[in-house]
């Protein structure tokens, strides 16, 4: 699935939400259910920094594909991590590179944090193109 389909999905499937606190509540559902990170991947270079909470993304690449996987203390913004995780997942490094996560703006989510959490959220989608731009890099010889 390109980007631009997963983008439609998740604007399918949080669109119905009126209310941003069923959307929020949906989100959580889906926070709840999320894989948790190894205790070995709670480490500082894999924190986000500017979070309300603590928050890691723990990149791989495999195949000429980026995969993101996130936790969080806080089930809002793991639930958050991860729709952008599982969004960015599988993207090649350069799908990743020109294709922002604009979806949670488009269904009312990003209004509807607060200003360390939306921080959080633009340090995490910082990290993930970072990631995908060193995945991009020709390597040094």
């Amino acid at each position: 699935m390109t980007l631009s389909e997963k983008r439609q999905s998740l604007l399918d499937e949080l669109a119905p939400f009126d209310d941003p606190h069923e959307r929020f509540r949906y989100i959580i559902d889906r926070a709840k259910t999320a894989p948790s990170l190894e205790e070995r991947y709670k480490v500082p270079e894999l924190l986000i920094r500017g979070c309300t909470s603590n928050l890691w993304v723990l990149p791989r690449y495999e195949s000429g594909a980026c995969f993101f996987q996130a936790d969080a203390d806080s089930i809002i913004s793991k639930g958050i991590a991860t729709l952008v995780c599982e969004f960015y997942s599988g993207a090649t490094p350069g799908e990743v590179l020109g294709t922002e996560a604009d979806f949670l703006g488009t269904v009312g989510i990003t209004q509807h944090l607060s200003p360390n959490r939306r921080n959080g959220l633009s340090n995490l989608v910082v990290r993930i193109r970072a990631f995908a731009g060193h995945c991009a890099a020709p390597a040094v010889q």
